[in-house]
């Protein structure tokens, strides 16, 4: 979905499905704000006082302070102006419908035309996961063009709750994708946002991205996620970040409040397991090359890390998660 790194273990024994960690520079926890309170803030707020845009440009910000947020915010503005001009061309009662506004998004998009100056966005085939530094933030998927499977999504639903529309986020193994509700008759339909945002099934995501059906069943995948777990997926970007940063404990704070904003969140119990184990080799297996050579004293601290990490990852098994099949 975001960061495809994780690790596990039995002690002293590293499992590492892929370790994509993004090259961003560590800070000093003084010179950055308390992330697990900005993510709690971000997850606990009211739509009337935080929408997609502001949720989504508060962890772009706090992953790169010098983020123009003022530009991102006029562009975006922008974007609606034109989305709702491309709307008034057609007839009145056509122009108010969920479907309609949907398709002139989508349009405006993915369609080359004067709307965009011929060049419309595209997925960016080179770094589908967006692991180059950046590449996940607003900023850079609207001046390049090209966004992945973050990005996309959550800028087709920052632009749609401008127009009105019932969108949220769902995600499948490593990826994010729309939910967009008709209100009109009540369906809601999957949007593929680095494939045009087309009407995608339940079964084609099962199909290309192989999930259990406990997961499914517990709402790991493919669920229409609340606004609060929507929020959650968004801010997910700071857990990526602080692991990035070899910010461990804040990592483990920020993943803590992700799971009790959406407790099927096993992206982020996998996160936190990848945490703990980082701390362990930390502190224990890049100093002792065996077990038996940790002095006694500091045994109970490795011992209490070890498991804590099987612990996050037999939680997001015990809901059907399982490692990807990257090959």
């Amino acid at each position: 979905m975001i960061n495809q790194g994780t690790n596990r273990m039995p002690f002293v024994v590293l499992c590492t499905v892929m370790a994509l960690l993004l090259p961003w520079s560590a800070q000093s926890t003084e010179q950055q704000p308390d992330s697990a309170k900005l993510v709690r803030d971000i997850v606990d707020a009211p739509a009337e006082k935080l929408t997609f845009t502001q949720a989504k440009l508060a962890v772009d910000k706090f992953i790169d302070p010098a983020l123009n947020e003022g530009e991102v915010r006029s562009e975006i503005d922008e974007m609606v102006v034109t989305v709702r001009k491309m709307l008034s061309t057609l007839p009145q009662e056509a122009a108010a419908t969920d479907m309609e506004k949907m398709k002139a998004l989508r349009a405006f998009i993915y369609e080359p035309g004067q709307w965009n100056d011929g060049e419309p966005f595209q997925y960016d085939l080179s770094d589908p996961f967006g692991q180059q530094p950046g590449a996940q933030q607003l900023s850079h998927y609207l001046k390049t063009k090209k966004g992945n499977c973050v990005s996309m999504p959550i800028l087709f639903i920052v632009l749609g709750e401008r127009l009105g529309l019932d969108l949220t986020l769902s995600t499948a193994p490593l990826h994010v994708f729309v939910k967009f509700t008709d209100r009109a008759t009540g369906q809601t339909w999957n949007l593929e946002t680095t494939s045009g945002a087309g009407f995608t099934r339940d079964s084609h995501y099962r199909k290309i991205m192989p999930m259990t059906d406990e997961a499914i069943a517990n709402g790991i995948y493919l669920k229409k996620l609340s606004r609060q777990e929507a929020l959650s997926v968004i801010a997910t970007g700071i857990l990526d970040n602080l692991l990035a940063a070899q910010r461990y404990d804040d990592a483990i704070a920020v993943a803590d409040v992700l799971i009790e904003a959406n407790p099927a969140d096993a992206y982020a119990m996998a996160k936190k397991g990848t945490a703990y184990y980082r701390l362990l080799d930390r502190e224990f297996i890049s100093k002792y090359p065996k077990e038996s050579d940790i002095p006694a004293g500091m045994l109970p601290r490795a011992l209490e890390l070890q498991r804590a990490n099987q612990a996050a990852f037999a939680k997001a098994e015990a809901l059907g998660w399982r490692e990807p099949d990257l090959n």
